[in-house]
């Protein structure tokens, strides 16, 4: 059974050299990429990518949502998923620009890599009350009133845009505490 097509590790070792290069992104970050484009090879079992077509990018998200975490046993999360249609995505926008690919794949086939806006939106979420929650642990830490004073008007800022998000409220939070100092 083959497990690389020719014409795609050329056009791949392209992609790598314009990432590090072009992009300036560091080698692990190119690494997470090419894994990506790995999975997505062996699902479509390493077609040419000149044969693309969308349909498969939609049976390429279902079958990554059954996948597992090896080291865990659970499904991947959100956040990998994410990462990897990412990756995906930003590949088949490229391709879709280099000779030989234009007129057979269009820019916009690129988007069926995208994830839910239900799910899009949990991980925004999530990173939101990550982030509280790591303001919480560092305004917790500091035990001088003149560290804080310096911060009145970062933490009004920070009241205004959690209360005009809605997330006022959300995992316990009150704003208002980390503005009267309460921090417990």
């Amino acid at each position: 059974m083959r497990k690389h097509h020719p014409n795609n590790e050329r056009v791949k070792r392209q992609y790598f050299t314009f990432l590090k290069e072009a992009k300036r992104q560091d080698e692990s970050s190119v690494d997470a990429v090419a894994k990506a484009i790995s999975r997505f090879e062996a699902y479509t079992k390493w077609r040419d990518f000149k044969a693309f077509h969308f349909e498969q990018a939609v049976g390429f998200k279902a079958h990554l949502a059954e996948q597992t975490n090896q080291h865990a046993g659970k499904l991947l999360s959100k956040a990998s998923l994410n990462s990897t249609l990412r990756s995906l995505k930003t590949f088949m926008q490229w391709l879709a620009l280099q000779p030989g690919f234009k007129s057979r794949i269009s820019y916009t086939d690129a988007e069926y890599f995208n994830l839910s806006s239900k799910d899009a939106r949990g991980l925004q979420l999530g990173m939101i009350v990550l982030y509280q929650r790591q303001v919480r642990r560092g305004i917790s830490l500091m035990s001088c009133e003149s560290v804080i004073e310096p911060l009145a008007d970062s933490l009004d800022c920070f009241e205004a845009t959690f209360r005009s998000k809605g997330l006022d409220g959300v995992d316990g939070f009150d704003c208002s505490d980390f503005v009267n100092g309460n921090t417990s």
